[in-house]
């Protein structure tokens, strides 16, 4: 299925241990560029959330943002008695130096660091919750990814649709072209009064011919075409492939430009690059 590189998603799991919560943004990248924020106390298992990551998107930059609020125990508080005596008499030295000292307030001390005891979480619990918290940011982007990447695919379609119409009407023009060059150089000729070699104009009119030939270049649009089509039926990253492919097209397009001999054909050229731009357009947000 077809996929996007754009996407959103956030999630939250509540555990015993705290609540934690999981943003994943990504846009367009030509790589997988993966950026991870979490704080200390996860840090042992970023290297687990970026092979979860990593197993899930192929292409893109993401960012994972995340965030963890420790449960507080309601029933006790436990503090470093020792440790608040030490801050006292340090913030009443201070304030002895202050010309109008506050009043020291018991939040003041409890609030300095060191002072509350924190109780460290359950590595188990703490671990499945934020496996818990990624699976679900991931399966949330993945089903946006996917329909913003479905929008992306009918686009393409659509205009593959609309090159096929443009590819035939050259090919069914082509003997058209031909007969007029052919027409336009022996009525030049009769203008001269001038009698050819019948043999050696039947030469020349042969290698214009070929040298007009462009039915090599509108096979080449047609498989380009197919592999384009069979691409997008696809069940895995396929964006760099589309890339190589529009290349493909490009070069064709470009190809036939330079051998058109009459307007029409010009024209026809023109509006196939136009296409085949739009086309590229919405393959560099595919994954």
């Amino acid at each position: 299925m077809t996929s996007s590189m754009t996407g959103f998603a956030r999630a939250e799991h509540e555990s015993a241990s705290g609540n934690i919560t999981i943003e994943l943004r990504s846009v367009n990248h030509r790589y997988l560029d993966t950026t991870i924020r979490m704080p200390e106390i996860l840090r042992k298992f970023e290297n687990r959330v970026r092979d979860t990551l990593q197993k899930k998107i192929a292409r893109g930059k993401l960012e994972c943002n995340i965030r963890f609020t420790p449960a507080v125990n309601q029933e006790s508080i436990e503090f470093d008695e020792a440790r608040a005596i030490t801050v006292i008499h340090s913030l009443e030295k201070i304030t002895g130096l202050m010309q109008t000292p506050a009043k020291l307030k018991a939040e003041t001390v409890l609030q300095w660091p060191g002072v509350i005891g924190e109780e460290s979480p359950d590595e188990k619990t703490l671990q499945a919750s934020l496996d818990e918290a990624i699976l679900s940011a991931l399966e949330t982007m993945t089903v946006m990814r996917q329909q913003e990447g479905s929008r992306l695919q009918t686009i393409i379609e659509q205009r593959l649709e609309k090159l096929i119409t443009t590819v035939k009407a050259v090919r069914e023009r082509r003997v058209e072209v031909i007969a007029k060059v052919r027409k336009k150089l022996l009525d030049r000729l009769e203008s001269l009064d001038f009698e050819p070699d019948s043999g050696r104009l039947e030469q020349e009119l042969a290698f214009i011919a070929q040298k007009l030939d462009v039915d090599e270049e509108l096979d080449r649009l047609d498989s380009h075409v197919e592999a384009t089509k069979e691409t997008l039926q696809r069940n895995e990253a396929i964006g760099r492939r589309l890339d190589f492919i529009m290349q493909e097209f490009n070069r064709e397009a470009n190809t036939l430009s330079s051998k058109s001999a009459d307007a029409e054909t010009t024209a026809a050229s023109v509006e196939l690059k136009v296409l085949i731009e739009q086309m590229r357009e919405q393959v560099q947000n595919i994954e």
